[in-house]
Parts: structure tokens; C-alpha cells; sequence
């Protein structure tokens, strides 16, 4: 059994679009090139076909992954979130205790995260450590310099 995923519908949609890219883009495209190359001839000594079907071998598997996080995705809906403490898809402000300097992020599912939007995975060190703590807690986070202490100032959706 795999685990449940949350996503937000935005991100559900996007993992949709993708799938649906590749079976209908990229899976035809590698039908096409196998096709080419067994026109070719000797397929005993094809290195064209080879490499087709082992690309159509990766296609299926990452289109099979998908299809499997897709079916254990949910959406989550963030107007019924408590606030009082960090859950997935919180948006939470931090302040670095050590030199003040604060930070906003978005605590989002794995496959979303994108830190150039402020999401960060609920996966991540970072995350891990926010979730469950409430407003003024204090957030030991372990990362590869050493433990860093954040304090959180504001939590909200």
C-alpha cells in the first residue's frame, strides 16, 4: 500500500499534465523512433533500437509512478486548516534566532516544492522541523552546517 499524498489543486493538476504528456506526446514520439530503427534492418546489432526501447522501458516506468501517486493523491482544502499550528500547506513566517533574519515559506507535498515560490517540501529538514510547533515556538532544525534555532512568528493560510 503506498501512502496518501497531499496536494493542492494546483499541484494535482500539474502532476496530471504531465502524465497526460506523456502518453501522448512522448510515448508515441519513442513508438515512432522503435519503428524507425527496426526499418533499419538487423536488430541484433541496432544500437538505435536498443536505445529506443530503453526509453520506452524508463517512459513507462516513470508513467507508472505517476499514475500510482496520482492515485493516492488528495486535495487538501486549505480554508478548513488550523491555524494554531504548522500543518501542510501553512504558510508560516520564521525568524532565524541567531541573526534575525526572517523567512516565509509555504509548506507544500514533496512534489511541489519549489523554493524559488517559497514552498518547501513538509519532507525537507526545514519542514520537518516546523511541523506541529505552534506561534513562538522555537524550532530546532538540524542541517548540514549544524542545528539552527527559528522561532515562528506567524502561521496562516
Amino acid at each position: 500500500m503506498s501512502k496518501l499524498n497531499y496536494y493542492t489543486a494546483e499541484g494535482l493538476k500539474k502532476l496530471k499534465d504531465e502524465l497526460h504528456e506523456m502518453k501522448t506526446v512522448q510515448r508515441p514520439s519513442i513508438s515512432n523512433q522503435i519503428a524507425e530503427a527496426r526499418d533499419k534492418g538487423d536488430l541484433s546489432e541496432n544500437a538505435e533500437y536498443d536505445a529506443a526501447k530503453e526509453a520506452q522501458g524508463l517512459l513507462e516506468m516513470k508513467i507508472s509512478k505517476l499514475e500510482n501517486v496520482i492515485s493516492n493523491a488528495r486535495i487538501l482544502d486549505d480554508s478548513k486548516l488550523d491555524t494554531s499550528k504548522v500543518l501542510i500547506l501553512s504558510k508560516v513566517k520564521i525568524k532565524n534566532v541567531s541573526n534575525g533574519m526572517e523567512m516565509n515559506y509555504t509548506l507544500v507535498a514533496e512534489n511541489e516544492a519549489d523554493i524559488k515560490q517559497n514552498k518547501i517540501s513538509i519532507e525537507s529538514p526545514i519542514g520537518r522541523g516546523l511541523l506541529g510547533k505552534k506561534q513562538g515556538d522555537i524550532a530546532d532544525i538540524t542541517t548540514p552546517i549544524g542545528v539552527m534555532k527559528f522561532e515562528i512568528t506567524e502561521i496562516s493560510r
